[in-house]
């Protein structure tokens, strides 16, 4: 066997390691699991054989789940053919079920994360223990790629904690730290690193039985099952809290149910074939293609430098200056220390300097306080903050941030005494969310090394940067954006300049059409409702007050003076301006749209005096209401992704993946539907025109599509097939 090893002790325990091999993480590559039958009938029938411990070769973890794209390739191969799909989706699952019904006692003995699959593979071990480690993590992530738990999840998490526990953490997707999982009920034992192994040699040597729970014939469900009364309680209302989470946007939360409802009625056996089958029914669904390809392999191949141009020398930024101390700087430089790089801090005083770096310290001060950082660590790291007004501190910096307000004035000032003390080949990288940087450059002495980098907010939380190239951007300047990108763990994507380059240009869209329905009379609350239906994180008068109505107004007005005659108004715009000045900014002071000085928050009384709710016909569950509401809901999507395609025909985005996921990561644009390019894809370009045309006959051109669209239509051509990326990584 190529990716299990099997070292039998003197006293009959099996260490059977698994070390997939020329891969820095173990995972269930279709190679492993055809391999599994065999590993499960050596363990069976070699008498040497009294016990089995199973851990992972790797330092990386123990085992980070499925290879989707292996794994989704090998259950589709049958061209939609059911039968041999299930049986592909079976090979893991009775390879589990073999292992567990071997007759030896199996202790899994997890030194590093397990996720999906991985902690599946666990699951179906008889004893587990974990190291206690602040880094491992195990979960069943699946959910968030369009899928559900597909290795035995669904039943066995459901026999151990319960039909409720199990519910809500695999429609969550959330991990557990190695305590938690043991307060859980998930894992047996808790030890010290490097403690696993003897711990679980310790429980065979001790007399471990090989039989499951659930294999017992007294065996209860925890909590009981769909026709105890507390069981049938948890069915009912995870209905509606399922309803409530996915808005029926994703087959997966529906079908993870089903097959927990149905599978705790029958033998285990049978509970595994029925959550097979509902995952073939799922895999084969167009929202979890999507998510899979953007979600998981686009981003994969993005977080590995798959667009970082060729022949350029690989870069390490030891030390990066950001110039602004205020949320969005901090945040950088809060990443930026835990990625181990030296920072400078620098603001117009010492004390909005200082303000910043308390920032940084909160932060780290909460990953202490949850156990993810020792003492030893947390000063080391803290360390590498230095709160300055001093610019000759940027010396030796191999990158400078500007984090500076949205002001041409002020960034050009900042870049000109920033520069004066950069060496030569080091890059001058600004955060402006809208400004052209063709625009910004011109203040630079050095254009080819000056390039957009923007963070999204908060920055500790936010995967995502988008990279900006100016006209005069050179390849070694992305480069070596790409590589402080990537050494601070985020996903990059890379567009060309444009007012709002790729992603603040089209998620003002959702924001303007949300204002225009506001202008055309429907009521704030069902605007809201009707964008999260739509699969987004929040409503776009939500999303509005989150991101600040005084810098869209500021940023309207700074518009508005670049572009002169040629500037046309947004929705809503003068509804925005009114409220700025009677004091509203949105959720940072706690009046906007919203007033958030109560829980939960309540529309602004004063809102429907500026704009009057006249149109009550998509209340209610009549036909008309309904189609109403679809209506709405359609304006949201295409309003964005004909924005985005806009974007396509005028060169600011020229890779599928990084539309897609560069949508997602970045303004939340409906995970769903793989991103907007996809979303245009599956529906059809055909079909997307006619609709965009008969929208914009109703609304106006907003929804009119460029002439690329309609071209690539008239072809039946998709952005996949037509710019399909190469499969590179650098």
């Amino acid at each position: 066997m190529e990716n299990f090893k099997i070292d039998i002790d003197a006293d009959g325990v099996a260490l059977v390691t698994f070390d997939v091999p020329g891969r820095s993480m173990n995972t269930l590559t279709s190679a492993v699991i055809a391999e599994i039958p065999a590993l499960v009938e050596t363990i069976k029938t070699d008498d040497a054989i009294k016990g089995v411990v199973l851990t992972s070769g790797k330092t990386t973890g123990f085992c980070a789940g499925a290879d989707l794209g292996d794994m989704a390739a090998g259950m589709l191969a049958g061209g939609g053919d059911l039968q041999k799909a299930f049986d592909t989706g079976w090979a893991l699952n009775g390879a589990f079920r073999a292992l567990e019904t071997s007759g030896k006692p199996v202790a899994a003995a997890i030194n590093g994360l397990a996720l999906g699959g991985g902690l599946e593979f666990t699951l179906a071990c008889h004893y587990r223990v974990v190291e206690n480690d602040p880094k491992i993590q195990l979960g069943l992530p699946e959910i968030k790629v369009g899928l559900f738990p597909g290795g035995g999840g669904t039943q066995r998490l459901t026999r151990l904690i319960g039909v409720q526990n199990a519910l809500m953490q695999m429609a969550e997707g959330k991990s557990w730290r190695p305590n938690d999982a043991k307060g859980a009920g998930v894992v047996h034992e808790v030890v010290e690193k490097g403690q696993s192994v003897e711990a679980a040699k310790a429980w065979i040597k001790g007399g471990g039985k090989a039989v499951q729970p659930w294999d017992d014939p007294k065996f209860k469900i925890p909590g009981g099952g769909p026709y105890h009364p507390a069981g049938a309680q948890v069915f009912i209302m995870g209905n509606a809290i399922l309803r409530k989470q996915s808005y029926g946007n994703y087959p997966a939360v529906l079908n993870m149910m089903k097959a927990v409802y149905e599978g705790v009625q029958v033998p285990i056996e049978a509970g595994l074939r029925i959550e097979t089958r509902y995952f073939i029914k799922t895999l084969m669904t167009p929202q979890a293609q999507a998510m899979i390809r953007s979600l998981f392999l686009s981003k994969q191949e993005l977080d590995k430098g798959a667009v970082r141009p060729a022949g350029v020398p690989k870069s390490d930024p030891k030390k990066v200056s950001v110039l602004g101390a205020g949320m969005m700087g901090a945040g950088i430089a809060y990443v930026q220390v835990m990625a181990g790089i030296e920072t400078v801090l620098i603001d117009q005083t010492q004390e909005a300097a200082d303000k910043g770096k308390a920032h940084v310290e909160e932060l780290l001060k909460k990953r202490q306080s949850r156990g993810q950082m020792t003492q030893e660590k947390y000063d080391a790291t803290l360390a590498l903050v230095t709160a300055t007004t001093d610019y000759d501190l940027i010396k030796g910096s191999d990158l400078v941030i500007e984090a500076v307000f949205e002001n041409r004035e002020i960034k050009a000032d900042v870049t000109k005494r920033a520069e004066a003390q950069l060496a030569e080949g080091a890059v001058f990288g600004s955060n402006t969310s809208t400004l052209p940087i063709s625009g910004l450059a011109e203040a630079s002495v050095r254009p080819e090394d000056f390039i957009g980098i923007h963070f999204f907010s908060p920055v500790d939380k936010m995967m995502l940067v988008e990279i900006i190239m100016g006209e005069k951007t050179g390849d070694a300047a992305l480069a070596k954006a790409l590589d402080y990108v990537l050494k601070i763990r985020k996903t990059p994507i890379v567009v060309n300049d444009s007012r709002g380059f790729y992603t603040s240009r089209c998620f003002s869209t959702f924001l303007m059409e949300g204002m225009a329905m506001l202008e055309e009379g429907y009521s704030p609350v069902l605007i809201d409702n009707v964008g999260r239906m739509t699969g987004m994180p929040r409503g776009p008068l939500e999303m509005h007050d989150d991101v600040a109505l005084d810098l869209s107004y500021k940023i309207a007005k700074q518009t508005r003076e670049d572009l002169g005659d040629k500037y046309v108004a947004n929705e809503g715009e003068q509804i925005v301006a009114t409220m700025v000045e009677q004091g509203r900014y949105g959720r940072k002071n706690g009046k906007g749209f919203y007033d958030y000085d109560q829980k939960p928050k309540v529309i602004w009384p004063g809102l429907y005096e500026l704009a009057p709710t006249t149109k009550g016909d998509a209340f209610g569950e009549s036909p008309e209401a309904l189609a109403a509401v679809d209506e709405l809901k359609t304006r949201l999507l295409y309003r964005q992704a004909v924005e985005v395609a806009r974007c396509w025909e005028e060169g600011v985005i020229d890779d599928p993946r990084e539309g897609d996921l560069g949508a997602i990561l970045g303004w939340g644009f409906a995970p769903w539907t793989g991103g907007p390019i996809t979303f245009m894809d599956q529906t059809g370009l055909k079909a997307f025109v006619a609709k965009a045309d008969d929208l914009a006959a109703k609304y106006g051109d907003r929804f009119k599509v460029p002439q690329l669209l309609r071209d690539m239509a008239a072809k039946d051509e998709t952005f996949y097939g037509r710019f399909a990326p190469e499969k590179k990584a650098a």
